[in-house]
């Protein structure tokens, strides 16, 4: 009879990691981690939110779209829709996928300027974005155009970046301050109508999650390798076996900014 869960053996640290460090980590689809992982989901569902404001534009741009994953859950595409991406490998399969669908896939920087024309877009959305260039995003959007966004939050999962790394600084913990979103969105000449943001639980239940997560999300520890932090991830290993899953905290802002309409030319 198979053991149950409760009575199944851990399974060796070496086994963990070094099938954690062989695993593929393009795109940015985390279901390797079902049973291993857990994240609490923001509650205004961004992708549901998404694909309906993606139903009412004619042009849309989903910037740093990853591999794809999120765009290509849309229902009905508008008729003119294009993603950004900057990692290689993301860029071939974020192409496989969407361009069935009828979305052009560009390879460019995550950095200013975006190649597009002023106003090419009445929709610009993005999920995770490394860092929101809000003068591009201004510059690219029709008068009348929304920004729709979730972003990741200040301090984000800093137990587990502060548990290889130390104590980060105040200026490092705070940088993804939402209000500092919002001040620099009203900067670049848009209105913010919705800023909402929240705090969530994440739980990771074996080391080859953490191997995992932080091969695929390469700016929480940069430089991250099993082998620079094997003595750190051995001894996480052993907390985790003697005391449970290790817990830390994720934060999410939803960002949704308006760009002016042109002002009515005076009589």
């Amino acid at each position: 009879m198979p053991r149950s869960m409760s009575q199944r053996r851990p399974r060796p640290f070496d086994d963990l990691i070094a099938e954690a460090a062989a695993v593929p980590v393009d795109g940015w689809d985390f279901s390797w981690l079902a049973g291993r992982a857990t994240e609490e989901r923001p509650p205004w569902g961004y992708a549901r939110a998404m694909a309906d404001r993606m139903s009412l534009a004619t042009a849309a741009l989903d910037i740093q779209t990853g591999g794809g994953e999120i765009l290509a859950s849309v229902p009905r595409l508008p008729p003119l829709t294009v993603a950004t991406e900057s990692w290689p490998p993301n860029v071939v399969r974020a192409t496989a996928l969407l361009h069935p669908l009828g979305a052009a896939v560009v390879a460019c920087p995550d950095e200013p300027p975006l190649p597009f024309a002023d106003g090419a877009f009445d929709l610009v959305v993005s999920r995770h974005p490394v860092k929101a260039w809000w003068e591009e995003i201004a510059r690219v959007l029709r008068p009348g155009g929304r920004y729709f966004s979730q972003e990741v939050g200040p301090a984000s999962v800093f137990e587990l970046v502060e548990y290889f790394l130390g104590p980060m600084p105040q200026e490092v913990r705070g940088s993804r301050d939402p209000e500092r979103a919002r001040r620099a969105a009203t900067d670049a000449g848009l209105d913010v109508v919705d800023l909402r943001t929240a705090s969530l639980r994440t739980e990771f239940s074996d080391i080859g999650a953490v191997v995992y997560f932080l091969r695929k999300v390469i700016w929480m520890v940069p430089g991250f390798t099993v082998e620079r932090y094997r003595d750190q991830l051995a001894a996480l290993h052993r907390r985790i076996e003697t005391r449970g899953p290790f817990v830390a905290t994720t934060t999410r802002f939803l960002i949704e900014a308006v760009k002016p309409d042109d002002p009515e030319p005076a009589t």
